[in-house]
């Protein structure tokens, strides 16, 4: 049975009106969660509450709803692993001049929470996490 972590990106995109974006969202979901279960981590449930409309008890709702579990741990491995992968993405984006996306640390915490918990991590951008994060399994949406 796999665990798969979800990452924000991607419960935002089931929520978007694009109904191509939301299917891809659900059809990846689905997969997932007939591989095993889901989770997000605290990170994740926090910034989904930056979601235009939504509270912490819709969100609650939610993921009882959809059997997402919420993993409010973080362990010291999972901070210095973020802090680790962070730090040399800076440094990446400092030496390469990079006017790319911006990270936050959010998005490290993410990855590190699924590495460390040796879950897989359902995303829409898998280039991040691959990067930084080499023996994390990601699956693209």
């Amino acid at each position: 049975m796999i665990t798969t972590a979800i990452d924000t990106n991607v419960i935002v995109a089931l929520w978007d009106r694009d109904a191509g974006l939301n299917s891809t969202a659900q059809s990846a979901l689905d997969e997932a969660l007939a591989r095993g279960t889901l989770l997000i981590s605290g990170a994740v449930f926090a910034a989904l509450m930056a979601a235009p409309g939504r509270s912490e008890s819709f969100l609650d709702l939610f993921c009882r709803e959809t059997t997402i579990s919420i993993d409010w741990s973080v362990k010291e491995s999972v901070w210095r692993a973020a802090g680790r992968a962070f730090q040399i993405h800076a440094a990446r984006r400092r030496k390469q001049r990079d006017p790319g996306p911006r990270r936050i640390l959010a998005d490290f915490l993410i990855g590190a929470h699924a590495l460390e918990g040796g879950h897989h991590l359902l995303t829409l951008d898998d280039h991040l996490y691959r990067t930084a994060f080499p023996n994390l399994t990601v699956v693209k949406v």
